[in-house]
């Protein structure tokens, strides 16, 4: 690996930033001048400086000096929404899935022009996100109103203003729903975390739908955040979600489920951990 390849390297992913040499140097107090140096491959940044250009710039060292670093095809990794809505809309109307039905009258007004953000230009309607859940959820098997429901309605309260009891659905998943929903918890409480799982742990369908929720967004985490959040979700996955796990293992017309999610979830956290 050359001074110019890893100059071109830095270049690229300050550009993707979006911060012009000023402000990079900033960041990392040095002037513009030794972060032009850097790219054009007059010099390499020296050790001190190497973990905060990493984090300024979510750009792994592993990624900043490998050898012969392959330039993929990025493509999106959201799928269309106005064909899973049609998709989720046929099977619940199969299925005699009232509540699933009414919750999808209501997705598109309650997330408006909510985005599913993405750092390579493939943002979508956020409305994707609690659809795949529930294709995922059709996929494993799961023939359940109040799992589709669940999942469909997951972030209503958290992120369109609902209440749990303005959703028109049962006590089994309003609960579930206000359980997953993080906005009814006080973050200033440095237990708070620790008190959110607890709770979704004593509800097995709260615990299957975080547990969906989990599985997609780790797919996708990739493209939408940054390093140091993929590091902090990582973690999390990595303590919490053990114990969620478990409570979905234990209801027995779920193993299927379980063990594909167990499968998914630990398969990509495992990845993640070796790569970031």
């Amino acid at each position: 690996m050359n001074n110019l390849q890893v100059g071109e390297r830095i270049r690229a992913a300050r550009l993707r930033k979006g911060l012009n040499q000023m402000e990079l140097g900033e960041a990392l107090g040095v002037s513009f001048q030794a972060v032009s140096s850097w790219e054009t491959g007059k010099f390499i940044p020296d050790a001190g400086h190497l973990p905060q250009l990493a984090r300024v710039l979510d750009l792994s060292l592993d990624a900043l000096f490998a050898e012969g670093e392959k330039e993929w095809e990025l493509k999106p990794v959201n799928y269309d929404a106005d064909r899973m809505f049609t998709f989720v809309k046929g099977r619940a109307q199969i299925l005699g899935f009232s509540q699933a039905l009414a919750v999808l009258d209501l997705l598109r007004p309650a997330h408006g022009e909510q985005r599913r953000p993405s750092r390579y230009g493939f943002g979508c309607s956020y409305t994707v996100h609690p659809l795949t859940m529930a294709c995922h959820a059709l996929a494993l098997g799961l023939r359940e109103d109040d799992i589709l429901a669940a999942v469909l309605a997951h972030d209503m309260v958290e992120d369109a203003q609902m209440r749990p009891e303005d959703l028109p659905v049962g006590d089994r998943v309003r609960e579930a729903v206000a359980l997953v929903s993080r906005n009814l918890y006080d973050p200033e409480n440095p237990d708070w975390k620790e008190k959110y799982y607890g709770n979704i742990r004593k509800n097995p369908l709260a615990c299957l739908v975080k547990c969906l929720d989990r599985v997609n967004n780790l797919a996708g985490m990739a493209d939408a955040f940054s390093r140091d959040r993929m590091i902090r979700y990582t973690e999390e996955t990595d303590r919490y979600y053990p114990a969620l796990l478990e409570t979905v293992r234990k209801t027995a017309e779920w193993n299927d489920a379980w063990w594909l999610l167990r499968y998914q979830m630990m398969t990509m956290t495992e990845a993640f951990k070796r790569l970031l």
